[in-house]
C-alpha cells in the first residue's frame, strides 16, 4: 500500500460502494422519515452517496435498540474475555479493510488518502486493540473497614453512551469514543458529522462482522439540529461523549440540563501554542515539526499549534524557514501519493478559513499563502498560510480558525512567551522548544494545557490521556483513564457475622 500510485488509489476508488444507510438494532435502514443528504468529495465537488438523514425517531429507534441490548446483558453481562475476542477481531478486520477504511475517509473529507492509510486507519485498528486487551485487566476494589463488614467497589457500564464525533478524524474520532465504551460494556449510538459518515457506517458493519451483538453499535448520520439535539436531550442516554466546537459543548451541557442530567464529556476547540527558544539548538527540526503542526490535515486538527510564539532573537531567521516549508507544502489531490495537503471539508468551512485570511490581511504582515486554489478546477483547497508580527489581541491569534493559518508571534522573555501562550480561552495542548531542561520543566509546569509536547508536536499515544482545560473541555480520551468517562462506581456493602 505503501508504494501505491496514484492511478492505483484511484483505480481503487472507482472501485468502491458506499454504505448510507443507518444501522440501527444490527441492521441498515432507511431514515424514517426517507429523507436523505448528499455526501460529496471536497476534493472534486462530486456527490458520493446519499446517505440517510436520521433525526429524532431514528435517534429513539436506537437509543431503544441500545437500551434493550443493555438491559438483557448480550454485551454488558458478556464473559470479559469473549468481548475482549470480538473486539480483537474488529481490530482485525479493520487492518484487513484499510486500503477501504483509509478511501472512505479521505474521498468524504479531503484528507490525504497516504495519511488516512498510514496513520489514522491503522491507528484506529491499534486502539480498538488497546483497549480489547485492557478489558480483563481492570481490577474492581475491596475497600477496608472493620470486621463484620466487606465492602466492594465495582466499576461498571453506565447504560447507553451517545457519541458525536468531528468530520476531521472521522475514523479515529469514532474509535477514540466508541472502543472505550465498548470496552466498559456499554451499547454505544454514534452520530458521525454529517461531513463524513462514510467510515462510521463501514465500522458498523464491520463491527457486526466481528461479532459485536445487535443494538450495541448503532450509527445514525444526520446534522446536529436534528439528530445530534436529539441525543442529547434523550431521557434514556446516561452519557454523551462529544468532540466539536466549544459552542457546540455549551450546547449539550444545556441539553444535559433540560433532560436527565446525563454525563457530557467535550472535547472542544482549541488554539495551541507553540514556543521556540533560542536556545534549541536544532531549529531545522523545529520548524518541520512547527509547519507540520499546523499544515497537517489542512490544519483541520482541534490541537493544531496555530500560534507559534518565537524569541525575537531568532524570529526572522525562523520565519525563513517557515516560508520556505510553506512553499513546499502545496495542496493537491488527496489520492496523489505526491500531494502535501489535501482539501478542506467543505464550501463553509473553507469561505469561513478565507475570510480569516482575508481580514488577517489588514491587520498582520502576509508572508506565504494566502490563496484559495483549485486542483483541476474544482475543489475545497487553501494554500498554507502564515502571517507575522500578529499582535496578540489579533483574532488570527485568539480564534479558533480550523485551517492551514499560522500566526507567529515574537517574544523577548520566558515569562512573556508563558503569558501569551496561556491568555487564550483555550487550554487543549501546547509545544516547547528549547535543549535547556530546566527550561523545558518549568515552562511545561506552567502551562495550562491538557498536553505539552517538548521537542515535538502534539504528541499522543493509546497510553496516555488526550483532552483539555478550560473551554477546550473536560475529560480524557485515550489510555485507561478515558473508561472512567463509561463507567460508575458502585459499592456494595455486606454485613456479615465476623
Amino acid at each position: 500500500m505503501l508504494d501505491y500510485t496514484y492511478e492505483d488509489w484511484k483505480n481503487r476508488a472507482a472501485g468502491l460502494s458506499f454504505r448510507g444507510q443507518a444501522f440501527i438494532d444490527g441492521k441498515f435502514v432507511d431514515a424514517a422519515s426517507g429523507k436523505t443528504f448528499d455526501c460529496i468529495n471536497p476534493a472534486t465537488d462530486q456527490v458520493l452517496a446519499q446517505v440517510a438523514e436520521g433525526d429524532e425517531e431514528d435517534i429513539n429507534r436506537a437509543v431503544a435498540a441500545g437500551r434493550a441490548a443493555f438491559e438483557d446483558g448480550r454485551w454488558s453481562r458478556m464473559a470479559p474475555g469473549d468481548r475482549k475476542a470480538v473486539m480483537l477481531k474488529l481490530a482485525d478486520l479493520i487492518r484487513e479493510n484499510l486500503e477501504e477504511m483509509a478511501l472512505l475517509d479521505s474521498l468524504d473529507m479531503g484528507k490525504l488518502v497516504k495519511d488516512a492509510a498510514t496513520v489514522d486507519a491503522p491507528g484506529s485498528a491499534h486502539f480498538f486493540q488497546w483497549y480489547a486487551e485492557a478489558i480483563d485487566k481492570i481490577y474492581d476494589e475491596v475497600a477496608p473497614t472493620g470486621p463484620g463488614d466487606l465492602a466492594l467497589v465495582a466499576r461498571v457500564p453506565l447504560g447507553v453512551v451517545g457519541a458525536v464525533t468531528p468530520w476531521n478524524f472521522p475514523l479515529d474520532m469514532a474509535t477514540w469514543k466508541g472502543a472505550a465504551a465498548l470496552a466498559a460494556g456499554n451499547s454505544v449510538v454514534l452520530k458521525p458529522a454529517e461531513q463524513s459518515p462514510l467510515s462510521a457506517l463501514r465500522l458498523a458493519e464491520l463491527a457486526a462482522e466481528a461479532g459485536v451483538p445487535d443494538g450495541v453499535f448503532n450509527v445514525v448520520p444526520g446534522f446536529g439540529v436534528t439528530a445530534g439535539r436529539a441525543l442529547g436531550l434523550h431521557m434514556d442516554v446516561d452519557c454523551l461523549a462529544f468532540t466539536g466546537s466549544t459552542g457546540i459543548g455549551k450546547m449539550f451541557m444545556q441539553y444535559s440540563g433540560q433532560s436527565n442530567l446525563k454525563q457530557v464529556w467535550p472535547e472542544t476547540g482549541g488554539k495551541s501554542p507553540n514556543l521556540i527558544f533560542a536556545d534549541c539548538e536544532d531549529l531545522d527540526a523545529a520548524a518541520d515539526m512547527a509547519a507540520f503542526g499546523i499544515f497537517f490535515n489542512q490544519g483541520e486538527v482541534c490541537s493544531a499549534n496555530s500560534r507559534l510564539y518565537v524569541e525575537r532573537s531568532i524570529k526572522d531567521a525562523f520565519v525563513e524557514k517557515l516560508i520556505a516549508r510553506a512553499q513546499a507544502t502545496q495542496p493537491g489531490d488527496p489520492l496523489d501519493p505526491a500531494s502535501k495537503m489535501g482539501a478542506i471539508v467543505d464550501e463553509k468551512q473553507t469561505q469561513g478559513i478565507m475570510r480569516f485570511v482575508e481580514e488577517g490581511k489588514k491587520s498582520a504582515n502576509l508572508v506565504a499563502g494566502g490563496e484559495r486554489v483549485t486542483v483541476d478546477g474544482k475543489g475545497c483547497f487553501v494554500q498554507p498560510t502564515i502571517f507575522d508580527d500578529v499582535a496578540h489581541d489579533n483574532p488570527l491569534a485568539r480564534d479558533e480558525i480550523f485551517g492551514p493559518v499560522l500566526s507567529v508571534i515574537p517574544f523577548d522573555s520566558e515569562d512573556e512567551a508563558i503569558s501569551m501562550a496561556n491568555d487564550s480561552i483555550y487550554g487543549l495542548a501546547a509545544s516547547v522548544w528549547t535543549d535547556n531542561l530546566s527550561r523545558a520543566c518549568r515552562v511545561s509546569e506552567k502551562l495550562m494545557v491538557g498536553t505539552v509536547s517538548v521537542n515535538t508536536v502534539d504528541a499522543l499515544s493509546a497510553q496516555t490521556p488526550f483532552g483539555g482545560m478550560k473551554q477546550s473541555g473536560f475529560g480524557r480520551d485515550l489510555s485507561l483513564h478515558s473508561l472512567e468517562k463509561y463507567t460508575a462506581l458502585k459499592t456494595t456493602w455486606i454485613k456479615y457475622k465476623a
